[in-house]
C-alpha cells in the first residue's frame, strides 16, 4: 500500500536538491493506476569479496541477479552468491589487520558488502532478500538516489545472534524515502555466522515512476535561494523601509541584549561579573587530548563553533591517520580537499570502498597524495572505483616509505599495477593483492626489493603469475615471512611447498583449492610443517590428493596449530581425525565439510568426546554443522534458563543470565562482547559449564 505523505510546505530555512525532490514528489497526485512492480537484481555493480573465481560461476556475485535458482531448498549450492569470509577466525589469525583510526570504527562494523542495480526507477516499498544457507549476517540495506547523488540507510541492524538454520526471505522493514531509485547495496557482518553465508537473490518492490521529470523538477525548484523559496511558500511580498540600514545598526547596538533575555536566550539575572568557564578556556593540550578520540565527522563540527576550536580542530597532528571507509557513501573530492589543507602530516590512511559513480575522481587524489601522503607508512585501497594506473603512478613516486598496500579486486584489464608504481618500494612489509591482476615479473621484483615483508596476500591472483616462482622468491628474499594467502591461486606444487620450508617464521599459510596440478604433495607437506614449526593457522581445502600419512604430519609437527581447514579432503579418516583432535590441543577451528568419509555419527561423538575430556577451544565447523558453540548454547543455556527460571527469546539473553551467575561464581567474568551483544568466547563457555553443573546438582 502506498502510504500516505504530508503536503504540507517545508518549514526549513534551506532546501536543498534532495529535500526539492522529496517536496516534488509529495505535491504530484497520486493516480490509482500507479503500478506497483517487483523487478530481481539486473547487474553487480561492485561488491568486496566472493567465494568463487573470476574465471568461474560458483559462488560468485553474479549468481545475486536473476531469478532465484535454489530458494526454498536449504543448503550449500554453488549457484548462490558467498563471501570469502565467516565468524571471527580472520580477525584472530597472523594475518589480521588493526582497523586505521579505530574512533571511526561504527557501532556496526561492516565485513562485506554488494551493490546491484535493478531494470526500473522506482520508489521502494519493500526489499527481499532470498537467504539460502547461514542466513542473518545483513546488517544495513542502502539505496542510491540519482536525482539527489546522495545514498540514504533504508535500514541497519545488529546481526542476528541466533537464526534458525533454515531458508529465509529476509524483508526487513525500510524507511520510507519517496525518491526514486533502482541500485541497492547490502552490507554484512560476520561475527556471529557459523559457516558461509549464501544468497540466491533480491527483488525490488517499488512504485514506478519518471525519473527524468522528477529530477528536472527538483533540480529548477532547489536553484531558488532559501529566502526566495521560503517568502514564497507564504506569499509575502517585500516591503520597502526607508533608512532600513540605520534602523538595523541601532537595533544591535542598543536593543540586540533585550531581545536575547527576552527570548530566553540568556538567564536575566545572570551577574555580568561572575566569570563563566568554557571549553575555550581549557588549554590547547587538554582540547587536542579530547578531540584525539573523537571521529571524523565529530572533528569537522567542531571546527565550526569557534575560532580556538578550528585551530586544534584543524591541527594536523589530528589527521595522522584517516580512515574514511567507514564514510563511503560521503568521501568525494570535496573532502579530500578539504583535508588536504589539514592532513599534511598524514602517515596512514584507508580510503577503501570510496569513491563509485565517481564522487572521488583521479585528479583530485593524486593531487591529495602529492600534497600529503610523503610520509605515508600505510595505504589501503581496496575496491575503489576511481584508481587508475595514473594514480598508482604517483603513489609510487611519492610514498617511497609505505609499509602496507592493500589493493584488492582490481582484477580488470588493463590492470592499475605497473613497473613504475612498485620500483620505488623498498620497506614493504604487508602487499595485499586480493583478486587483483598483475605481472608475474612485477611481483617478483617486488619481492626481491622489499626483504622485511611479513604478510603476503595472492588469493585469486592473475592466472599468470607461477605460485611456483613466487615461494622461490619467497625463500630467497623473505624468509622472515609471517603469513601466505594463495587460496584459489595457481601452478603451486610441492615446488612450491619445499621453497616455503625454509621460512621457519611462518605461522598462517592458506593453500586452499591449489596444489591441484599433482595427484599428492608427497614427502612436500611433511617437510613444510616440519620446517615451519610456528604455524597456527592451515588451510588446505579442496586439496583431493592429500590423505592420512599427509595428515599425520601436523599432529607431530604443529603443536600450536589453531585453525585447520580440511574442507573437500576425501581422503581422511574417523581415525586420523581423532588423532588430529587428540594431540592439537590448542586447535580452535576444525572444518571437515564435505570430508565424505566422516558421517553425523561420528561427528557427534568427536563433540562428546571432547567436550568431556578438554572443554578446550574446540570450534567443530563439520559437513553436517553440528559445533561446539551452537549445541552448547542450544542446551545449557537452555537448561540454566529452566534452574534460574528466565524465559529465554530466540535471542539468547546471555546478559541476563549472568547477572544471576555471577553471584554465585565470581571467577566466571571474562566475557567477550560484540557489536553491542554478548557472545560467549571459550573460557566462558567452560565457566558457565561448570556453574550448570553445580546448580544442577544443588537443584537435584
Amino acid at each position: 500500500m502506498i502510504s500516505e505523505t504530508d503536503t504540507s510546505v517545508t518549514s526549513s530555512e534551506d532546501l536543498t536538491v534532495e529535500e526539492a525532490a522529496l517536496e516534488e514528489i509529495q505535491l504530484q497526485n497520486v493516480a490509482p493506476e500507479e503500478v506497483i512492480i517487483n523487478q530481481y537484481a539486473q547487474k553487480v555493480i561492485d561488491f568486496s569479496s566472493q567465494y568463487g573465481s573470476d574465471t568461474s560461476i560458483s559462488y560468485t556475485a553474479y549468481n545475486i541477479t536473476g531469478r532465484p535458482s535454489k530458494f526454498p531448498d536449504y543448503g550449500d549450492f554453488p549457484e548462490t552468491f558467498a563471501m570469502r569470509t565467516y565468524g571471527r577466525w580472520w580477525d584472530i589469525a597472523p594475518s589480521a589487520m588493526r582497523e586505521l583510526q579505530p574512533s571511526n570504527i561504527q557501532d556496526i562494523p561492516i565485513h562485506d558488502f554488494i551493490v546491484v542495480e535493478f531494470e526500473e526507477f522506482v520508489i521502494p516499498q519493500a526489499i527481499s532478500i532470498y537467504e539460502t544457507y547461514n542466513p542473518g549476517a545483513i546488517v544495513k540495506i542502502w539505496a542510491y538516489f540519482s536525482t539527489t547523488e546522495t545514498w540514504q540507510c533504508l535500514w541497519s541492524s545488529f546481526p542476528d545472534i541466533y537464526v534458525e538454520k533454515r531458508p529465509r526471505k529476509f524483508s526487513p522493514p525500510l524507511k520510507r524515502i519517496p525518491l526514486p531509485t533502482k541500485i541497492i547495496r547490502l552490507e554484512f557482518n560476520h561475527i556471529f555466522l557459523d559457516y558461509f553465508t549464501e544468497i540466491d537473490g533480491i527483488v525490488l518492490t517499488g512504485r514506478k515512476c519518471d525519473v527524468r521529470e522528477i529530477g528536472d523538477s527538483a533540480m529548477r525548484k532547489s536553484k531558488k535561494g532559501p529566502i526566495l523559496r521560503k517568502l514564497e511558500s507564504v506569499q509575502f511580498k517585500l516591503r520597502q523601509i526607508e533608512n532600513h540600514t540605520d534602523i538595523l545598526k541601532d537595533f544591535l547596538v542598543n536593543d540586540l541584549g533585550t531581545f536575547m533575555k527576552e527570548a530566553g536566550l540568556v538567564p536575566e539575572d545572570k551577574d555580568d561579573n561572575t566569570p563563566q568557564i568554557t571549553l575555550k578556556d581549557l588549554p590547547c593540550e587538554i582540547l587536542f587530548k579530547i578531540l584525539s578520540y573523537l571521529d571524523l565527522v565529530s572533528i569537522f563540527r567542531t571546527a565550526q563553533v569557534c575560532r580556538k576550536l578550528y585551530d586544534v580542530a584543524t591541527d594536523p597532528f589530528l589527521y595522522q591517520e584517516l580512515n574514511l571507509k567507514p564514510y563511503w557513501h560521503s568521501a568525494c573530492d570535496d573532502l579530500l580537499i578539504t583535508l588536504t589543507k589539514r592532513a599534511t602530516l598524514l602517515k596512514k590512511l584507508d580510503l577503501s570502498w570510496c569513491g563509485l559513480f565517481n564522487t572521488i575522481t583521479p585528479s583530485v587524489f593524486k593531487d591529495f597524495v602529492r600534497n600529503c601522503c610523503k610520509n605515508l607508512t600505510h595505504l589501503r585501497l581496496n575496491s575503489c572505483k576511481f584508481i587508475n594506473a595514473g594514480c598508482m603512478e604517483v603513489v609510487g613516486s611519492v610514498c617511497v616509505n609505505l609499509r602496507e598496500l592493500c589493493l584488492r579486486n582490481y582484477s580488470k584489464s588493463p590492470s592499475v599495477l605497473n613497473f613504475h608504481c612498485l620500483k620505488n618500494l623498498r620497506c614493504l612489509e604487508r602487499l595485499d593483492l586480493f583478486r587483483t591482476a598483475i605481472d608475474s615479473d612485477l611481483l617478483l621484483m617486488t619481492l626481491r626489493y622489499n626483504p622485511a615483508l611479513k604478510h603476503l596476500n595472492l588469493g585469486i591472483c592473475s592466472s599468470a603469475v607461477s605460485m611456483d616462482d613466487v615461494a622461490i622468491q619467497i625463500s630467497r628474499y623473505n624468509r622472515a615471512i609471517v603469513s601466505i594467502d594463495m587460496w584459489k591461486s595457481h601452478y603451486l606444487s610441492s615446488v612450491g611447498l619445499l621453497a616455503l620450508s625454509q621460512c621457519h617464521d611462518l605461522q598462517e599459510v592458506d593453500f586452499g583449492w591449489c596444489l591441484r596440478e599433482e595427484a599428492s604433495p608427497g614427502d612436500s607437506l611433511k617437510i613444510l610443517l616440519k620446517g615451519c614449526p610456528k604455524l597456527t593457522k592451515v588451510f588446505l581445502a579442496a586439496i583431493r590428493g592429500i590423505n592420512d600419512r599427509d595428515l599425520e604430519n601436523i599432529t607431530e609437527f604443529c603443536p600450536n596449530l589453531e585453525q585447520l581447514d580440511l574442507m573437500g579432503v576425501l581422503g581422511i579418516t574417523y581415525d586420523m581425525c581423532y588423532k588430529i583432535l587428540s594431540k592439537c590441543h590448542k586447535l580452535k577451528v576444525l572444518d571437515l565439510s564435505f570430508c565424505d568419509q566422516i558421517d553425523e555419527i561420528q561427528v557427534k561423538l568427536f563433540f562428546q568426546i571432547y567436550f568431556r575430556l578438554y572443554f578446550g577451544p574446540k570450534y567443530f565447523i563439520l559437513n553436517y554443522r553440528l559445533h561446539f558453540g551452537e549445541m552448547f548454547l542450544g542446551s545449557v543455556l537452555s537448561a540454566i534458563s529452566c534452574l534460574l527460571n528466565i524465559p529465554l527469546s530466540h535471542k539468547i539473553n546471555v546478559q541476563q543470565i549472568w547477572v544471576l551467575l555471577l553471584q554465585r561464581n565470581q571467577k566466571t567474568k571474562r566475557i567477550f562482547y560484540t557489536c553491542s551483544h554478548c557472545v560467549l568466547d571459550v573460557c566462558s563457555l567452560k565457566s558457565i559449564y561448570t556453574v550448570y553443573i553445580y546448580l544442577n546438582k544443588r537443584k537435584k
